[in-house]
């Protein structure tokens, strides 16, 4: 089987999964209404198609997949970037301000809410970002860090600041405490 084949086939493989949810067999025509029904779908879908163009080796489809990519920022709201690694299953129950860096790896089944920032410190050295699969990211998160990995199953709390590793399993939140001050 072919190089381009098989991306072709995952890519299938990944709107079935993001977009259907596996309930039926995967044709263009299931997923095409599905994106004209429901926004978020229409996101994936075209990020998916921008990433599948990106990872070929014609100039030409780079250059489109980039053109492809900015549309989607300009009209969502959201910079996913192209070189991002995201397994099937994603979730974005809210389009809004969600940003992840080129050099992440996301696994399958995550589910990310609106105004996460999951991105690399530094661009020099070990510039690797990983997420496994089933993670729950609440809204407001920001993770940040070089050489960080997320275990598999793993909950994080709205608004939380992760810059170390979590095991798998865990569930992980940033403790806050609200101050009152009241003039007089």
């Amino acid at each position: 089987m072919s190089e381009n084949h098989s991306r072709y086939k995952q890519l299938t493989r990944y709107l079935s999964a993001d977009i259907l949810k596996n309930k039926k067999d995967f044709s263009w025509r299931r997923i095409l209404i599905r994106c004209i029904k429901q926004p978020q779908h229409r996101y994936i879908f075209w990020w998916r198609i921008a990433s599948y163009l990106y990872s070929t080796n014609s100039h030409f489809c780079k250059a489109r997949a980039r053109k492809m990519n900015y549309s989607l920022i300009r009209k969502y709201g959201i910079e996913i970037m192209l070189g991002a690694q995201i397994g099937e299953g994603i979730r974005l129950p809210h389009l809004t301000g969600i940003v992840i860096n080129p050099h992440c790896i996301i696994g399958q089944n995550v589910r990310i809410r609106q105004n996460t920032t999951i991105g690399i410190k530094v661009d020099e050295g070990t510039r690797r970002l990983v997420i496994g699969d089933n993670v729950d990211i609440g809204a407001n998160c920001c993770i940040i860090g070089n050489d960080i990995t997320i275990g598999h199953n793993v909950t994080i709390g709205a608004m939380s600041f992760i810059n170390k590793n979590i095991p798998d399993n865990a569930v992980c939140y940033t403790e806050k405490s609200n101050k009152i001050i009241i003039n007089t």
